[in-house]
């Protein structure tokens, strides 16, 4: 379509409303959303009221001139009939005095009269539309000088170039917020770069992937074993797995077979794989595949690990901590400090606290209750005893200098957890780095961070790209310790970070297997470890102090649930204690569908006085219990923190006249227009991933054969080790069993173990003396079973939700049980 063709569309017929801008009530400029009151001229519509409200997606209105908006009059259930645009026009004048006088306003700085009655003269009535088309034509106009051409025709193109790019787009099929997002970053060449190469949609705009990109190459003439198509399909090839399933790269093999299936998944077209290969070899030679013998790496990845062991390698050189303190000294301050806490640390313990002090690096690994919390704290009390040194904040800051000691990790909770169980000071690794959205992280390489030691908890949760990030602005005479649990699910994002280390036995590890005296007691603690070992205890289904197993089918689960969270809430519990974790959003028994049933019970509105505010299938509430899905360091708030909306005002009662609502993240109130609302969900229930690095006293899990295609065993053992308190499984027990036989975890492709290994010299055994098992060195103890139906049977013959409810009060007994309470 060329742009003539797209002016042309300006003349279709349709409901319209033409008219002058009065005022504009809002006008987003990320976005481009408006709601304009118009002063209305003409209108196809029975419409008679000399005034209307227009919204949609436009760049600032001009009250000096007019608009014809299309779409349709509907009637908002709060603010009444409005005229809602999917595109729109400005009002071009048609006749010769027309244009003359459009041309010579005061919008067009420096033409006069004449010099407008000039270029109609040369180029006709239509000299907007052929001035649009081809600028060149602006030479021919007698005595216009070139600075007053370029600014005529930029201010046509601002004012009259967006219209044309969106019915352009409309007619594409984009709608439009879609094309407004288009046109942002393509401006006026938005139309050229997509008629030349539609593809790049799948590069540089979120929420294009290749089907989109590939509809329309297709309407455009472009397609079988065009360049431009193959390597889009390859780019998006290598962006999405390393997005959904976590590598850092494919093979070269699998990526020309995943690539090939791609293109030819229509069936128009057969492709060969000596073109995708021709292809890639130009995606290499342009810097946006990174190749690696027969490894294919987005450049990002590819770096972001080579530059990981770099500054690991620069990091684990420093020699000068091994020596710094004879062991004589560290036992004596070792002592001291047992006394002064009151406490007896575990061989085990010792020797954490010990490598710690005495390494540049050391890795801390363990399942629950074997005292990773207790060695923390134990190796902050201990490095300030022997460096001489103030915990208190405050002192520092007196003498102008930073606090040496950090404390970080991936998540709000986690880190709060952590500052909760040392007294100090911690945050997300995010906000430690200075990350500011767009513009990225204010310390790097340049900038480094200032501090003596640095100590990550939850390092299983962090991704290859955060990871690079972290190390790289690490100063070189600083002692990092990182812990986590190598059983729990891998990173949101790619790569396997702690895995990699842990396999690559470069960096001292302590791992802590022995359950301590305080969690003996815990049978939540006792399952996470035999679910660990790939087993289940006999008694799984038998009631316990602080454990429950409620046996139903997938379809009786949502009641189950909540009538288990209605037993807990009667019992005093608030619904931020009690968190349902499920795998999948989908289905009778998956997180969207439990969020509607706990929001009616934790939070109703059966007389609608409460105040709540729709966006699309979804009603938030004032008391909501609500999860943020994505980054917003400006707010302090990260991707998985939990909040609560504390208020919500609609349009008429603000003078930003727009609907809002306001959370509290642990005190902090962050405020959401009606368009950030796709930046929250509700939280009542949430995947398993988005709590990771959460606690929670109540943790209510339910399992289902449907839940198949998720059930593995880090995912359950992830889940369970949630739980701070209370534990209530429900669902089909022969589901649980399955998913903890099944440990077939998609193994991520990932380079770092082995250029670890290649690049740091000598080899590092842990502390039980045991090398770390390489891929194929331990034996698999899980059982290939066969996939189960998915037809649901009852759990208990004959049995009615009610009697299977009656059977067990998951909550009786466990007023005084806190397994984690000294962790």
């Amino acid at each position: 379509m060329d742009q003539q063709n797209s002016l042309d569309l300006f003349s279709e017929q349709g409901k319209y409303v033409k008219g002058r801008p009065i005022v504009t009530i809002f006008h987003n400029e990320s976005n481009l959303y408006t709601v304009a009151r118009i002063r209305v001229d003409e209108t196809n519509e029975p419409y008679e009221d000399r005034e209307a409200v227009v919204t949609g997606y436009f760049p600032k209105l001009h009250d000096q001139e007019a608009y014809m908006f299309f779409g349709e009059f509907k009637d908002h259930p709060k603010f009444g009939l409005q005229f809602q645009a999917t595109h729109f026009r400005k009002d071009i004048p048609q006749s010769k005095q027309g244009v003359v006088a459009y041309l010579s306003s005061e919008i067009f700085k420096g033409i006069g009269k004449k010099t407008a009655e000039s270029i109609v003269d040369v180029l006709g009535e239509n000299a907007i539309s052929k001035i649009l088309n081809e600028p060149s034509l602006l030479d021919s106009i007698p005595k216009l000088a070139p600075d007053k051409a370029k600014m005529l025709y930029d201010t046509l193109m601002e004012h009259q170039g967006l219209e044309q790019v969106m019915v352009a787009l409309n007619q594409y099929g984009f709608g439009p917020q879609l094309s407004m997002r288009i046109f942002q970053v393509y401006k006026e060449t938005t139309l050229e770069v997509i008629q030349r190469n539609p593809y790049r949609l799948v590069e540089d705009i979120e929420g294009i992937g290749f089907g989109r990109a590939d509809e329309l190459g297709y309407q455009l003439g472009i397609s079988g074993n065009h360049p431009d198509r193959i390597k889009a399909a390859c780019l998006y090839t290598l962006e999405s797995e390393s997005i959904q399933a976590g590598h850092v790269y494919l093979e070269a093999r699998e990526l020309l077979e995943r690539v090939k299936a791609l293109l030819e998944e229509n069936q128009r077209d057969r492709i060969e794989y000596e073109d995708i290969s021709t292809e890639l070899v130009k995606l290499e030679e342009e810097g946006k595949v990174a190749g690696e013998g027969q490894r294919a790496y987005l450049p990002s990845l590819y770096y972001s690990e080579k530059g990981l062991v770099t500054n690991m390698k620069r990091i684990l050189e420093q020699k000068e901590f091994s020596s710094q303190f004879p062991e004589s000294e560290f036992l004596l301050a070792l002592g001291e400090l047992e006394e002064r806490l009151g406490v007896e640390y575990a061989p085990s313990q010792k020797e954490a606290i010990q490598t710690a002090i005495q390494s540049p690096m050391m890795i801390l690994t363990g399942g629950p209750g074997t005292g990773k919390t207790t060695v923390i704290k134990g190796i902050v009390e201990l490095y300030a005893e022997l460096h001489g040194f103030s915990l208190d904040p405050k002192d520092h800051l007196k003498k102008d200098e930073p606090f040496p000691i950090l404390l970080a990790a991936p998540t709000g909770r986690a880190a709060k957890r952590m500052s909760e169980s040392t007294g100090l000071p911690a945050v997300t690794i995010h906000r430690l780095l200075g990350f500011n959205g767009s513009e990225g992280f204010s310390h790097d390489e340049e900038a480094v961070l200032e501090g003596k030691i640095l100590i990550v908890d939850e390092t299983s949760m962090v991704d290859t790209w955060l990871a690079h990030q972290l190390f790289k602005a690490l100063p070189d005479n600083i002692q990092v310790i990182l812990v986590g649990d190598e059983d729990q699910l891998p990173s949101v994002g790619p790569g396997q970070v702690l895995k990699d280390l842990l396999r690559s036995e470069r960096i001292p590890t302590v791992r802590l297997t022995d359950i301590y005296r305080q969690a003996e007691g815990s049978s939540i603690i006792r399952l996470a470890h035999e679910i660990k070992n790939g087993r289940l205890p006999q008694d799984l289904a038998a009631q316990q102090p602080d454990r429950s197993f409620i046996k139903c089918n997938g379809h009786q689960l949502a009641q189950v649930v909540e009538k288990v969270a209605a037993n807990a809430r009667k019992k005093g519990y608030h619904p931020r204690d009690i968190q349902v974790l499920a795998p999948m959003y989908k289905g009778p028994a998956g997180i969207d569908r439990l969020n509607v049933v706990l929001q009616e019970l934790f939070n109703p509105n059966p007389d609608g006085t409460r105040k709540e505010l729709a966006f699309g299938d979804v009603k938030y509430r004032i008391g909501d219990k609500v999860l943020q899905l994505v980054n917003q360091p400006e707010s302090n708030v990260f991707n998985g923190d939990i909040g609560e909306i504390v208020s919500i005002f609609y349009a008429k009662e603000n003078t930003e006249k727009q609907d809002m609502v306001i959370i509290s993240f642990d005190g902090i109130e962050v405020t959401y227009t009606r368009q950030d609302l796709n930046q929250i969900t509700h939280a009542y229930c949430c995947s398993v991933h988005k709590a990771q690095g959460s606690e929670f006293p109540i943790v209510i899990m339910p399992i289902t054969r449907s839940y198949y295609r998720m059930l593995r065993r880090n995912l359950i053992y992830t889940a369970i080790t949630r739980s701070k308190q209370f534990l209530i499984l429900c669902g089909e027990e022969d589901a649980f069993r399955l998913g903890v036989e099944r440990n077939d975890e998609q193994t991520r492709q990932t380079t770092l173990a082995n250029r670890l290994i290649e690049t740091i010299e000598e080899p590092v055994k842990d502390s039980l003396g045991e090398k770390t098992a390489l891929p194929g060195d331990r034996k698999n103890s899980s059982v290939e079973v066969e996939k189960p139906s998915t037809k649901d049977k009852p759990a208990v013959k004959g049995s009615s939700l009610e009697e299977i409810l009656k059977k067990t009060d998951p909550l009786i007994g466990m007023e005084n049980v806190s397994p984690y309470d000294f962790m």
